[in-house]
């Protein structure tokens, strides 16, 4: 009875068989669908692109020097013989990333590169940020703080080559003014200049200008500025940057790596800065008492008329310098030694870098105050990128505090020793001094005063040359990073990608429709086809009828060729199988029910009886469903007597109930006449026997529409006289679960001789494999576009 189509399958992992081609048919009869949404997809995608502003990117790189990963030398190796570079500490290529994204470099950047004002020309597309070839420029003389903390937008048209107005983005006019006029305003004091000449048809007449609030765009460029390593072991940075203007990208980075640079520069600096400051103050100090002593000893050869000290004054003179000139060293480096603990007592709380170079005899001050800047310093770049709470800087923290005291102890051993080597040198300094006691008066007064003038002399000379050597090492500071690649743009948009996007687009436009009709049929639990109810159902199959196109309610004709026509022509033929072979000269009965109202029994129940009539049979058509009369109403024609009126009037006949119509000849019909209220109890009685028994005799076919089985027991009453039943179910109406009914009835045999018709199917689902009408037919109903369409 059925043929199971054994091609295109393959077997799951369950077993189960899987037919390709049907899985497929399921989405590809709804191509339309996707070649629409596909369309719709790909032009919102071509809309996109067409009204977006690209991205471009930007890309430098640095090396970080002085670290370990670099491993090159540093470039004041040649100034290491005087003293002024320490050993210095290494750094840390991921802290130097933290530092180049921090607030405080990238608020440099946008200060130096005023990126809080935007310009912006209005194009016949779109909007475009104006960078290089301004119009004009608007210069802040001084900020309010309304104006640093509110973004604000207005636009200037320009009236002449002197005038603009300015408007609000609402087309208020705010203001009209002179170029170069300082203009004070809410937002500030500020001018406006104009870079280009006045041109009446120029699009750059009319400027879009943007304020933005400094820490929204600081905020801006450091989610967009990109830093990273270029691996694990090396000191090289990669630098990006996405923009939609490349030039501005290229100078955005190349000033992040300058202000870099300059803020490293400044930290290096700081020391010798703090150095050169105290040099400078003594050097004042020193200065103003060698000029007195010099003036002192002008005055006193002048006075006494002195041109120079005896053989044994010089000699006495040169005793009294040396042993003076030690003991100068010595209570400098006592003052340094006072006057450091002094700051390191004052700042234990917040620390501050100490001067360096200053001439300490113990290399192990010397390098203990160099090792405490660098904690210093380090602790400072930490304060940039990290909170107070980070423990990096807690145990930075931990050792500056500790180096801090091991200074204070250092310093007060040095100042016992150096005290103890004050005293030796003053009592060296008491015995010269007896020996000068034996020079007359007058030349040792002369000595006592050269001495001061050497002493000052000596001293006003080293500060001087600490001096050089400290603007040695703030000339030769270099920078932290070396620029390897300048910022460079290839100028490819980056963002957004026309390929991507053209190929993302057309994925949705195909997975939305997939989607929908997966969820569609995952949901579904309507029959549609053939296939459906061969799998839930062991009943005969005697054919289906496909939707029918046109409103005519009789479908078949003599001449009709239709799909629907064709269908039933199919189906009078498969009669002939189904039907049994008797020689009693009897008509065959044939019942047309389903399982509920609204399946088109009456519909199949006419075009049936229309079907058989064209083979030059007689036949009657019935209408048995008493509680719900459809033929009548579907025929178009006034509701006549009936059976219930036949039932309840022994005086009628049958021919007094029987009437045709125009449209099907040979075709005799018998309608249920008016509603009864027990339709039940009529049906049982003998007079529905007796018009059975006689149609019988005088027709072939008697086509019988009945009522729904599962709604009532109307057809169960009477199909005793069915010869053979056919069970109409609708395609994309009767759920597959009410399919049970029918099997039960079909397992209880309760319905005579069962087969089933699918009415209502969708052509193009075909019968569930792979089959569908078409083939010959001539009068196939042209719909309109978007009817095929939707």
């Amino acid at each position: 009875m059925m043929l199971e189509n054994k091609s295109n399958l393959e077997h799951n992992v369950d077993g189960e068989s899987i037919n390709i081609r049907e899985e497929a048919e399921k989405y590809l009869m709804y191509w339309k669908w996707f070649v629409i949404v596909a369309t719709i997809s790909v032009s919102v995608a071509y809309i996109y692109l067409r009204y977006t502003t690209p991205q471009y990117s930007a890309s430098g790189s640095i090396m970080i020097k002085d670290n370990n990963k670099s491993g090159i030398s540093s470039e004041l190796a040649a100034f290491e013989d005087l003293g002024i570079i320490g050993g210095g500490s290494s750094n840390n290529p991921d802290n130097e990333i933290e530092i180049l994204k921090s607030r405080k470099i990238i608020g440099n950047v946008v200060d130096s590169l005023d990126l809080t004002i935007s310009y912006y020309t209005q194009g016949r597309i779109k909007t475009s940020e104006v960078y290089q070839e301004l119009p004009i420029q608007l210069t802040f003389i001084e900020k309010s703080l309304f104006g640093t903390q509110k973004d604000t937008t207005f636009t200037l048209d320009r009236l002449n080559d002197t005038r603009f107005q300015l408007k609000s983005m609402d087309d208020e006019l705010i203001l009209k003014a002179e170029f170069n006029q300082i203009i004070n305003s809410e937002l500030g004091l500020f001018q406006i200049q104009s870079l280009s000449s006045y041109d009446p048809e120029s699009t750059s007449n009319e400027v879009i200008i943007s304020l933005r609030d400094r820490d929204k765009v600081i905020d801006a460029y450091r989610n967009r500025i990109g830093i990273s390593s270029v691996d694990k072991n090396s000191s090289v940075l990669r630098l990006t940057l996405q923009d939609p203007i490349t030039t501005k990208a290229e100078d955005v980075l190349n000033e992040l790596v300058k202000q870099y640079n300059l803020d490293a520069i400044n930290d290096k600096n700081i020391v010798s800065e703090k150095t050169k400051d105290f040099i400078e103050d003594r050097l004042l100090s020193v200065g103003l008492d060698l000029s007195e002593i010099q003036d002192n000893v002008k005055n006193y050869k002048t006075k006494f008329g002195i041109t120079g000290l005896s053989a044994e004054g010089e000699l006495a003179l040169e005793a009294v310098s040396n042993n003076n000139k030690k003991i100068v060293e010595i209570q400098s480096q006592l003052s340094l030694a006072d006057w450091i603990q002094k700051k390191l007592t004052k700042e234990s709380e917040q620390n501050d870098v100490l001067p360096t170079n200053l001439g300490f005899t113990d290399v192990t001050i010397t390098s203990s105050i160099q090792a405490y800047n660098e904690l210093v310093l380090d602790k400072n770049k930490l304060l940039v990128t990290a909170g107070s709470r980070n423990p990096q800087l807690i145990e930075v923290q931990k050792r500056i505090t500790t180096l801090n005291k091991n200074l204070l102890s250092s310093l007060a051993n040095l100042r016992k020793s150096l005290e103890i080597q004050l005293n030796q040198l003053n009592i060296e300094a008491r015995k010269v001094s007896n020996k000068i006691s034996d020079i007359p008066f007058i030349e040792r007064g002369m000595i006592d005063i050269e001495r001061q003038r050497e002493i000052y002399s000596e001293l006003y000379s080293y500060l001087l040359k600490k001096k050089e050597e400290t603007a040695i090492s703030l000339a030769v500071t270099v920078p932290n990073a070396k620029i390897i690649d300048y910022a460079y743009s290839n100028g490819i948009p980056v963002s957004p990608k026309k390929n991507i996007v053209y190929l993302a687009a057309l994925m949705i436009g195909l997975i939305i429709p997939f989607l929908i009709i997966y969820v569609k049929n995952l949901l579904d639990t309507k029959i549609h086809s053939r296939k459906d109810i061969e799998e839930l159902t062991t009943i005969p199959f005697l054919g289906d009828v496909p939707h029918s196109e046109t409103d005519e309610k009789i479908v078949i004709g003599k001449d009709s060729r239709t799909s629907t026509a064709e269908a039933f022509r199919l189906i009078r033929t498969n009669l002939d199988f189904m039907l049994p072979n008797h020689d009693s000269g009897l008509g065959k009965t044939i019942f047309v029910t389903s399982t509920t109202s609204g399946e088109g029994k009456s519909f199949i129940s006419i075009n049936l009886a229309a079907a058989l009539s064209l083979s030059n049979k007689k036949v009657l058509l019935m209408g048995v469903d008493l509680r719900a009369p459809k033929v009548t109403e579907y025929l178009g024609i006034p509701e006549r007597k009936g059976i219930t009126n036949y039932i309840t009037n022994e005086s009628l006949t049958a021919e007094d109930i029987k009437f045709s119509i125009p449209e099907i000849k040979g075709l005799d019909i018998i309608s249920s006449g008016v509603i009864p209220p027990n339709p039940a109890e009529l049906l049982l009685g003998d007079r529905i026997k007796q018009l059975f028994e006689q149609v019988k005799k005088e027709y072939d076919f008697i086509i019988v529409d009945t009522a729904p089985v599962n709604l009532v027991t109307d057809t169960f009453l009477v199909s005793k006289y069915a010869d053979m039943t056919i069970y109409v179910s609708r395609a994309n109406y009767l759920d597959k679960r009410m399919l049970n009914v029918a099997q039960n009835l079909y397992n209880e045999k309760k319905l005579q001789n069962m087969a089933i018709v699918l009415n209502d199917t969708d052509m193009t689902r075909g019968y569930g494999y792979g089959y569908g009408y078409g083939y010959g037919y001539t009068d196939v109903v042209k719909k309109p576009w978007y009817k095929k369409i939707f």
